[in-house]
Formats: structure tokens, C-alpha cells, sequence
């Protein structure tokens, strides 16, 4: 294991053990005991979910946080729910992901070149962090950036995802280019510690609101993981 993947690894076991926001604590933990009815027979993983993905990675996902039933249930990132559908095609498409079908943690999901990870680590009460629990959980970001030596590409899903990474780099990167304005592929040249030369890349969230109603479409998010690509100098 390289110095960098252990890096990862250790963040992801804080993580796993973090009780910073007790109202967190307690909801990730309700609903675990409690479960929705078609997933009765399944055990919930209702602990914060770390980030998964390669350790070594160019491209760097952040979403908003695990969903009651999904990746709070799974343990895995945008895995259990409709927006891991969405995401883990484009991925697949793209060649990051070893298949298109995720369905939990042992399912044999492998990717290359990207990290999935979230701005928030527990399921918040109608997937609706507040400020302070954002506040409590970015430093855990900002350990993942600093160990992400080489990144090249930060692909933002949804805005507060978004907002949270550029306050990460007004306080610890610098800016290539004036701060682009949150829209569907929307790019923003910055430097980070360990990586001088890296791109926002900002996309709508995957979420089911967005996807019944056309706001995102799969050639759109499609886009977003052809421009990582090209951007991280991986081949097509």
C-alpha cells in the first residue's frame, strides 16, 4: 500500500468513528433500527459512510451526503438509491466504474482513476444538512484533498457540495481563475498543496428530483465524466 492510500484509508477509519453532530448520531442510528419496509431484511450499515473509490485517484467526486436508505443502509457512496443508478452508468460509461450496477458494498465495484465522497458523512433528516453539520464535517474534505497528491479534477455534485469545496479553497488553495458561477459544467481553474494544477468541475446532483424532470439527463452527466477525463490527461 503506498503512503498515499494509506493516507486515504486512515481519513476513511475517522470517518467510520466520527459522533461530532449528535442530532446525526442519533437520526443515521433511527433509521437503521427502524429500516423502510422493503428493506426489512437487510442490515443497516447506519454509521457515517466513507469516501470509496481509488485511493490514487485524478478525479475526485463530491456529493451532498448519504441517503436514509441508500448509502446510510449500504455503507458505500451513492450506493442503495436512484442517484447511484444515475451515477455509476455515467461512470461506467466513462471508464472509471467496473460495472454499471451497484448494489451494495460487496457487489465487486471497483474504480479507477476517481473517489467518491461526500461533503456531509451521516444521513441528515430530509437530506438536508444544516450549516453546522457542515461545518463539523468539512474538515474530513480537506484532509482528502491534502492527501490527493496528483488531483487533478473536483467534479461537484449539486451546489452545496460546490460551495463547500471553494470554501476549502479560499482557506487552504488559490484560484487560476475567477470562481465560475454553480451551473451544469461549469469549470474553475485552482491550486491546491498537493495539486498545483486542478479544475472544479460543477454538475447537477444526480437526485431524483433533478432526473424525473429533465434538469439532468444522462448525456449531460455523461459530458461531465468525457470533460473529467480530458481534463485529468487520462485517455478516452
Amino acid at each position: 500500500m503506498t503512503t498515499q492510500a494509506r493516507a486515504i484509508a486512515a481519513i476513511q477509519r475517522r470517518v467510520i468513528a466520527c459522533g461530532r453532530c449528535p442530532e446525526l448520531v442519533t437520526y443515521r442510528a433511527d433509521v437503521a433500527r427502524e429500516k423502510r419496509r422493503a428493506y426489512r431484511d437487510h442490515d443497516y450499515w447506519g454509521k457515517p459512510v466513507p469516501a470509496f473509490g481509488d485511493p490514487l485517484a485524478r478525479v475526485l467526486l463530491v456529493g451532498l451526503a448519504p441517503g436514509a436508505h441508500g448509502s446510510n443502509r449500504t455503507g458505500r457512496m451513492f450506493t442503495g438509491d436512484a442517484s447511484g443508478e444515475w451515477l455509476y452508468r455515467a461512470l461506467h460509461r466513462a471508464g472509471f466504474a467496473s460495472q454499471a450496477r451497484q448494489v451494495d458494498r460487496n457487489d465487486g465495484m471497483v474504480l479507477t482513476d476517481a473517489l467518491i465522497t461526500a461533503a456531509v458523512r451521516c444521513a441528515p433528516p430530509g437530506n438536508k444538512p444544516t450549516t453546522e453539520e457542515r461545518a463539523a464535517c468539512m474538515p474530513f474534505l480537506e484532509e482528502e484533498l491534502a492527501a490527493l497528491r496528483g488531483l487533478r479534477v473536483i467534479v461537484t455534485l449539486g451546489k452545496i457540495a460546490d460551495d463547500t469545496v471553494h470554501r476549502i479553497v479560499k482557506t487552504a488553495g488559490t484560484y487560476r481563475s475567477p470562481r465560475a458561477t454553480f451551473k451544469h459544467g461549469a469549470e474553475t481553474q485552482i491550486a491546491l498543496p498537493g495539486s498545483p494544477e486542478a479544475t472544479i468541475l460543477a454538475s447537477y446532483h444526480p437526485s431524483q428530483q433533478n432526473t424525473s424532470t429533465k434538469v439532468l439527463t444522462e448525456p449531460m452527466l455523461d459530458a461531465i465524466f468525457v470533460r473529467a477525463r480530458e481534463l485529468s490527461g487520462l485517455t478516452p
